[in-house]
Parts: C-alpha cells; structure tokens; sequence
C-alpha cells in the first residue's frame, strides 16, 4: 500500500509531463489501497485500532460466530470506510459550497468591480497594489481562483510579459501566503480547521504576521526587477465597457453577500456549533435564492441568465474529485495503522514538532500540500494534554498551516495558484525557478522565524 502510494505520488507530481489527470490518479490510487487492503491485510487494521474494533464488536454481536478473517473486514466496511468518508465528505461539500459562491461571484463580473479600482501608472506601485489585493483576497476566497483573476487583470495592464512574469510570480506568492493565515483561506487550513485541530480567531492571530512577512519580503525584492518607467498600456486604455445581463447594483449586491457569505461560515460554526460545510451550503441556498429571484424579474433570454444551477457546471469536478482520491488514500494508510508507525519514526528522529512542520512546509513545493497535511493530521492525532504542540491551536497545527500553504510558493508546480499561472502565462519551470524560487524561499523562512518569535 505504500509503495502504491509512493508511486501515485509521483506520477500526480509528474503530472504536467505525463499528460494523466491528477484526480483519475488519485482515485485510481484510493481504489486500489483499498482493496490491497481489504483483500491481503484486513487484520492490520483491527490490531492497529483495538479499542475502536472491540467496541464495533461489542456492538455487533451477531459477527462474533464468523471467523475473524470476516469480523476484520466486516470492521473495514461498516466501521472504517464509512467513519472515513465522513471526515472526507465534510471538506467536500465546504469545498462545492465555497467554489460554487466564488464561482457565481465571477461570472457575475463582481469582482471587476473590485479591480476596476485600480488606476496606478507606476509598476512598482501597480505590483504592491496588485499583490496586497492577491493576498487578502485569498484569504476570503481560494488562492486558485485569486491567481485567475488577478493574473487576467495584469494581462491588461502590463504588456511586456517579462515583466508580467514578475507580477505573475508575486500573485503566486501573495495568494498563497495570504491563504494560510484564514481558516477558509486554502484546502489545507480548512481540512485543519473541519477535523478541528484549529479554529478561526487562533489561527488568524498566530499566522497572520508570519503569512504577512512571507510575501513583503519577496515583494520588496521583486520591486528592484522592474524599471522605472510608467506603464503604457494601462487601465484607460486596455478597459473595454462591457455588456452584462444585469446592472452595477445588482453585481455589487452579489459581490457582498458571497463574500460576506463566505464570511459568515466561521461565525455559524460558532454559535451553531455545526460542522462548516452546514454552515456554507446554508449560505450558498440563500444567494441561490435571491438570484432565483433577481432572474424572475429581469426581461432577458433564458440563456444569459446565470443561475447557480448553470454556475454549478463550471465548478472544477476534477479538484473535488482529486481531494477525494487523496484523502481516501491517507486514510487507508491511518486505517491499516501505517501512520502510526510513521509517528513513531519520525518521533524517534527529532522530537522538534517545530522542524517537522517546516519540513512539511518545504515538501508542498514538490507534494502537494493536501495529501501532507492528510498525513500529518493522520500521523499526530489531538492531543488533551495542554502544554503539548499537538492540543487543538497548538503550535505545531498553526506552523503546519502556514508552512504547507505557503512552502508551494517555492516551485512553480508546488501549489494550484502556481500551476494555474503556470497555464495562464506560459511560464517555464526554469525561469521560474531562476527568477521567483529563491525569493519565495526567503519569505517562507523569514515568516517562519516570525512565527518563532511571536509564539
């Protein structure tokens, strides 16, 4: 199981050079450890997980004539894999709910309004702006989505694609970085914060400067790549009016309520005590509604009308069914008690839950940072003991957080911001490397010594 783990992780790395779908990867990769497990190590599971298989037999007392051949796959079936899919489901439906807000937002054009704003002619001033908006704007919404529209803006206002390589390299970092301090920021803090390893307010105050120190600190040395002059083709000249379906107030009305939406969910996690994903499908039924009803009164054809359930089929599928695949994966691995045994092997190494959570950081700029915080969630379990780093807001959770969203930055293809951009702008790995890897590894330490000092 293991090695087809192994395996799979690397071809879903190679997977711009092997031209093979990282999700048809990653769900090949669950199938197939999950079978080797239910079919040739079934007992591995129940021995790793006594207590959890004395109490299903407890249970289920009508199992105990079979042999315990059965009992231990009968405990894989009916315990594990359905105890599992409902940790997996969790972060799924948040992850629908959230991108299918976002994605009604942009095809509504809500946030050109936000951009339309920008009306600088100097490019060192353009990318401070451009990269500050990236940076808090992925910390509402997805740093994916963040990259596409800030990226697709730049395209208008810089023409030299050298020189929008810069900024292009700046909104990977900023999006990334401005992602790992919010609790809905990145796939990686929500898995964290739906198991419960962190919540909202903590995360935010123990992050936010490290995540901030991240990206100013490439950003100052980024400034010095560009010249002096003014940018040419700027917003005056490169912004076309455009037709929309529905008017400027209609678009900023729905501009608020998916951000304010978005940010709703921490809050009705709170007082409602509710899982996230209850919290955002909530939101996403109410901004379904009130479109349902905008379109009702507007005397326009049915096909330029965007309803959330035209909206609904530009979600990215393949995203959700990648994080499916992946986390279906790790959790075999906890199932059969692999990571058990990692813990240990790594508890033998070094007892420093600081290095192992930069380590981890380091690793997103060749793993992807999903399966890494699956396995270390899986490998250092809550602990109840309060001075320990792995109690729930324990330092380890918060450092893990900020290393594995922002350690992507590193290489182009460590994070989706980046291979998104990768696409967009048609930027080599090499020049990438050359030119923003050494920058992105300054901050990600540089915030990482902030991270040390104010905790």
């Amino acid at each position: 199981m293991v090695v087809v783990f192994v395996i799979g992780y690397i071809c879903i790395a190679l997977e711009h050079l092997i031209k093979i779908d990282k999700a048809a990867i990653a769900l090949l990769m669950a199938g197939i450890m999950w079978s080797i497990y239910i079919l040739l190590v079934p007992e591995s599971g129940a021995g790793a997980h006594q207590e959890a298989f004395q109490e299903y037999l407890t249970l289920n007392p009508s199992i105990l004539s079979i042999s315990y051949l059965e009992q231990c796959r009968r405990f894989i079936t009916e315990f594990q894999l359905i105890e599992y899919m409902g940790d997996v489901s969790s972060t799924l439906f948040f992850l629908i709910g959230a991108m299918t807000i976002v994605e009604l937002i942009d095809t509504h054009h809500g946030f050109d309004i936000i951009t339309d704003k920008i009306t600088t002619n100097n490019k060192k001033r353009l990318l401070w702006l451009i990269s500050f908006i990236a940076f808090f704007m992925s910390a509402i919404l997805d740093n994916l989505t963040t990259s596409i529209v800030m990226v697709t803006l730049v395209k208008k206002l810089v023409p030299n694609y050298k020189e929008r390589w810069i900024f292009a390299g700046m909104i990977i970092i900023a999006a990334n970085s401005g992602g790992a301090w919010s609790p809905i920021g990145d796939v990686t803090t929500i898995m964290l914060w739906i198991k419960g390893m962190i919540s909202s307010w903590p995360l935010i105050k123990a992050t936010f400067l490290p995540s901030l120190v991240s990206a100013i600190v490439p950003l100052i040395i980024a400034t010095r790549l560009l010249s002096n002059e003014s940018t040419t083709n700027i917003i005056k000249t490169n912004k076309l009016e455009k037709e929309f379906s529905i008017s400027r107030k209609e678009r900023v009305i729905i501009l608020v309520l998916g951000v304010g939406a978005l940010l709703s969910v921490p809050v009705f996690k709170y007082v409602t005590t509710l899982p996230p994903f209850a919290g955002v499908l909530t939101a996403l039924s109410l901004l379904w509604i009130y479109t349902e009803i905008l379109y009702s009164k507007l005397k326009i054809k049915e096909s330029a009308k965007n309803r959330v359930s035209k909206v609904l089929k530009k979600v990215d599928t393949a995203t959700i069914l990648f994080f499916l695949g992946i986390l279906l994966s790790v959790m075999s691995l906890q199932a059969n008690g692999s990571l058990i045994y990692a813990g240990n092997f790594l508890n033998g190494i070094t007892e420093n839950s600081n290095l192992v959570a930069a380590t981890m950081g380091a690793l997103s700029s060749i793993i992807d940072n999903v399966p890494l915080v699956a396995v270390s969630m899986g490998i250092y379990p809550i602990s109840h003991i309060a001075t320990s780093a792995f109690v729930m807001d324990g330092t380890f959770w918060h450092l893990l957080a900020y290393t594995a969203g922002t350690g992507g930055s590193m290489l182009i293809i460590g994070s989706a911001a980046g291979v998104v951009v990768m696409g967009l702008e048609k930027i080599s790995f090499s020049w990438y490397f050359k030119n923003i890897s050494l920058l992105a590894l300054l901050g990600f330490i540089a915030g990482c010594a902030t991270f040390l000092l104010i905790n």
